[in-house]
């Protein structure tokens, strides 16, 4: 195993940073077609939020790869690579497993504890499969992070810690209030009908808005989020859809605005705001999930608008307290970090192992052949008896050791055991080299990388 991970996120880079280097997902796609078309990855999947860009690749050569991910970070993304290189953060093996197991947990979320980012992992690892970019290990490392997450929130209290960054933005809006006491019967406005919008259009309806209005460029999109909304039984919140022209419109109505699209530039400037607060009598609260930023932080200094935006929350959340199931968690990302290495390890010589076996059936097979030519008396149950006799003799003597070396290849520092037993046994490298890859082919629909 020789994975990477080349990022940054809310930790290392400051929001204007994150702003311009954010990805959409058609850069996605092709920053990950490019990583696997130039050496040294041969696998490739990115973790791309609103608050953290990350490139995992699974690479021949530590220094060449860590050049070639951040080169193609800059590339694709809105930040040149003299202004992006001061802020990524480069993690290797097992560091760069504990760092995924660790974003699945939430450990490293602007809110410590949100659990939106394990639809987040999921996805990319979805993209990574569409692609057939995410191979073996980056398959086997994304999905046991997304157990990881689901043990963490299971089995400790980790939720207490925090909460969605649509829920952490309405606490703050609500200044200390309950949210469902601060947001009862207002009318609502959600620019957006992704992932996001729709968290948020759901928590608005939970809260006790009486109205939200969603806006989107797709209107389709924006007709089910409606249709979900309006469902019998649900909150009973009247719902309905308008096209983004009518945005300025709504707003003079809007108490509440919920922004996150995948706008490359600003959907609300503060001209357009203050024009709504001059017909307004009631102050507005804002809140914007997007990346790069949908409402132009102008709007800070209008008078009647309180806007919350991703570096606001920054601030607000670096205040946050942490639960003591924190530590917990801890414990349980190390353990699993300890037990995913001992995993790919043991993985790692399979291939070894069963061309040794391969090797061994072959002898059986040519010794059994040779002795029914110098014994061609023997009768058919005769000469199953001697086949099933040699067959046994070579089981047993192969079957400690074998299971033996696969422990100890398991243990840090074990992976030398496979080359021990390839030189050992004269095993053939193209040999062990036709298994690896029959293995790694051997898939049911699941998308891999390059073999």
């Amino acid at each position: 195993m020789s994975l990477l991970v080349v990022g940054l996120s809310h930790r290392s880079a400051p929001v204007s940073v994150l702003e311009r280097a954010s990805l959409p997902t058609d850069t996605q796609i092709k920053l990950l077609q490019d990583a696997l078309a130039a050496e040294p990855a041969t696998e490739a999947a990115v973790l791309a939020t609103c608050n953290r860009i990350e490139l995992y690749a699974d690479v021949d050569k530590f220094h060449a790869g860590v050049a070639e991910l951040t080169t193609l970070l800059a590339q694709h993304s809105g930040a040149g690579l003299d202004e992006l290189t001061p802020y990524l953060y480069v993690h290797y093996e097992d560091r760069a497993v504990h760092h995924l197991f660790s974003v699945a947990c939430g450990l490293d979320s602007m809110v410590v504890g949100e659990g939106q980012i394990l639809g987040q992992i999921k996805d990319a690892l979805a993209l990574g499969q569409e692609l057939h970019t995410a191979g073996r290990l980056l398959n086997d490392l994304f999905q046991q992070a997304l157990r990881v997450g689901k043990r963490a929130h299971s089995e400790t209290g980790i939720d207490r810690a925090g909460q969605s960054l649509v829920t952490f933005g309405l606490e703050q809006l609500a200044e200390g209030r309950p949210v469902e006491d601060w947001a009862g019967g207002k009318r609502a406005l959600v620019i957006g009908a992704g992932s996001m919008s729709s968290l948020a259009a759901a928590t608005l309806a939970r809260a006790g808005v009486a109205e939200i209005v969603i806006a989107n460029r797709t209107a389709a999109r924006a007709d089910r989020l409606v249709q979900i909304l309006n469902q019998p039984g649900g909150t009973g919140v009247r719902a309905r859809a308008v096209t983004m022209a009518a945005v300025g419109a709504e707003l003079t109505h809007a108490d509440i605005v919920v922004s996150c699209t995948g706008s490359t530039g600003l959907v609300l400037t503060a001209e357009v705001v203050g024009t709504a607060l001059r017909d307004r009598t009631a102050p507005q609260a804002l809140l914007d999930l997007a990346m790069p930023r949908d409402i132009d932080s102008g709007v800070h200094r209008l008078g009647g608008a309180r806007l919350m935006d991703i570096e606001s929350l920054a601030e607000a959340s670096a205040d946050a307290p942490m639960a003591a199931d924190v530590d917990q968690v801890r414990t349980i990302v190390s353990d699993e970090v300890a037990a995913f290495g001992a995993a790919q390890r043991a993985a790692h010589i399979t291939p070894t192992v069963v061309a040794l076996r391969a090797m061994a059936a072959d002898v059986v097979s040519s010794e059994v052949a040779r002795l029914e030519g110098r014994l061609p008396d023997l009768d058919d149950r005769q000469r199953a008896e001697v086949t099933r006799t040699v067959r046994r003799v070579v089981d047993k003597l192969l079957h400690a050791p074998t299971v033996r070396v696969k422990q100890l290849a398991s243990e840090p520092g074990g992976a030398g055991y496979a080359d021990a037993l390839r030189e050992l046994f004269d095993l053939d490298p193209q040999t062990v080299a036709a298994v690896s890859r029959a293995d790694l082919n051997d898939t049911d629909g699941v998308g891999r990388g390059r073999v």
